[in-house]
């Protein structure tokens, strides 16, 4: 399994609308400079959320998006499921049933299923607060004497 740059990004954008949430609705102007993202890339991830209930938009000219709901209820397997579809390590690990021809008799099957089942596991625990409240503590530490 591979992350995509979409994947990546959208983590990015996410993240930085759950650290500037105070602030209200956010254009994409403004994530793309503060993180060194295309506007035009994010304007090409923006869509895969519209029939999700990620993200609230707003139009006109205070207009930008918004999280709808609160940081610590979106998962980063959630989001990665979003953009990059499943996160199985093989197309088998994820089938239930096994439509694979050798489902029955491979040997393989079952390290491939825990290997789906440690990394949905893990990315299923991390929040988009942990990862702001991971970067605030990085610089709450960061102090020179």
């Amino acid at each position: 399994m591979k992350i995509s740059t979409k994947g990546r990004y959208a983590l990015r954008m996410l993240v930085d609308l759950a650290e500037h949430q105070q602030n209200g609705f956010i254009s994409l102007n403004e994530i793309a400079k503060r993180q060194d993202i295309s506007k035009k890339y994010l304007e090409q991830i923006i869509p895969i959320f519209n029939n999700t209930d990620v993200l609230r938009t707003s139009r006109g000219p205070q207009g930008g998006y918004m999280l709808a709901k609160s940081p610590d209820r979106y998962t980063v397997g959630e989001i990665l499921r979003i953009t990059e579809g499943s996160l199985a390590p093989v197309d088998c690990a994820a089938q239930d049933p096994v439509e694979c021809a050798r489902g029955t008799e491979c040997v393989m099957l079952p390290v491939w299923q825990g290997l789906n089942k440690v990394i949905n596991d893990y990315l299923d625990s991390i929040t988009l607060q942990d990862i702001l409240d991971r970067e605030q503590d990085r610089y709450a530490n960061d102090y020179i004497i």
